[in-house]
């Protein structure tokens, strides 16, 4: 000490540390009010700032009124640079953590306004968490004294071995940056892998993407497999698509009827089914004579890809019904089966619908 302690000094310390406490108190107070207004805001990146700053400003007027109270203090200079020391590494600390939750938030609030889902690409948060953190741990080691271009150097020459060490965690660390900064799959994407997995993409993380399917259960594909195999995505370019239902119908059926009443079915299902297309038009192709039926094929317009087997059920329903009421005939199908025994040789045929069973005749050699 220079000189000695006296009771005006501890009062103004006192005072110091009171005035910081109150106007900690006074700023959570006044952050709290503004977190409510910020709920009250559409863009979510002012309720990631209100509370990360939650954490960061109370501290810092608490920071202020303890080092003013050492500087009424008759503190050493070694002392007094120590206490300013160790109060400048907790502020750059709190302000780590609070611009790596900011950076974060505002991330996350970013990837949810792209994809339009709940899930987020938490690759891109931790990737940018890891960084805030690791500039402000080096920010406070400069701060102290300590020289980082030593310690810069040793993490060049390990990082070495560590990435030769780590190849296939690494290849997909990257794989899933490039996955998501293509726009090939975001999350909330339906895809199928050639390799026949398929459903809702829920995240893509630092090492895997875990798929959800419709079953519910979920299947976690690294992302170099999932960069590298042939994939469908039914979301991109839009989520709307087309699905074929396949329809036969007997030979002696008046194909413009049946054209007809086939279009007022689709259009029916396309306005009164959730998950339809309204504005869909409704195609019938004719494409095949077969052994029993004139083949089509349906064209049904779907907003989402899940929704296809829905639409699917109740369209077979409601053509099955309305076919039936028109008296449009759907065959059954028709085969042949040869039934060899010795040089005996039986064709059979079974007949179509509301048809008599063809007469077996055998036939042997004279």
């Amino acid at each position: 000490m220079t000189r000695e302690l006296t009771l005006d000094d501890l009062v103004r310390a006192g005072i110091a540390v009171a005035a910081g406490l109150l106007a900690a108190l006074a700023l959570r107070m006044l952050l709290r009010w503004l977190g409510r207004k910020a709920e009250l805001t559409r863009w979510r990146g002012d309720d990631v700032i209100v509370d990360a700053l939650r954490m960061v400003v109370p501290l810092a007027a608490v920071a202020g009124g303890v080092a003013s109270a050492a500087a009424a203090l008759p503190l050493t200079r070694t002392v007094q640079h120590t206490v300013n020391q160790v109060l400048t590494v907790l502020l750059i600390f709190a302000a780590t953590v609070s611009v790596a939750r900011v950076v974060a938030g505002l991330v996350q609030s970013v990837t949810q306004s792209r994809s339009g889902v709940a899930g987020s690409a938490t690759i891109f948060m931790n990737i940018t968490r890891i960084l805030v953190l690791a500039i402000g741990f080096l920010v406070a080691l400069q701060t102290l004294g300590i020289s980082i271009a030593p310690l810069l150097t040793a993490l060049g020459v390990g990082g070495l071995a560590v990435a030769l060490a780590l190849q296939d965690t690494l290849a997909n660390l990257f794989a899933g940056i490039h996955i998501l900064a293509s726009k090939t799959v975001q999350p909330g994407d339906y895809i199928r892998l050639s390799s026949g997995e398929e459903g809702y993409v829920e995240d893509i993380n630092w090492r895997q993407t875990t798929v959800r399917e419709l079953s519910n259960n979920l299947v976690v594909i690294p992302n170099g497999q999932l960069a590298k195999t042939n994939m469908t995505n039914y979301m991109r370019p839009e989520q709307k698509l087309t699905v074929l239902v396949q329809v036969g119908v007997s030979y002696d059926s008046d194909l413009e009827h049946v054209e007809r009443v086939t279009t007022e079915v689709v259009a029916e299902t396309m306005k009164e089914i959730t998950g339809a297309v309204p504005e869909h038009e409704p195609a019938v192709r004719f494409h095949t004579f077969g052994d029993s039926r004139i083949g089509f094929t349906v064209i049904l317009g779907v907003g989402e890809f899940s929704d296809q087997y829905r639409i699917k059920h109740e369209f077979i329903k409601r053509l099955h019904r309305r076919y039936r009421e028109e008296g449009i005939r759907i065959p059954s199908p028709a085969r042949t089966v040869a039934l060899q025994q010795g040089s005996v040789v039986i064709p059979q045929q079974r007949g179509t619908e509301n048809t008599e069973p063809s007469e077996m005749t055998a036939t042997r050699p004279v």
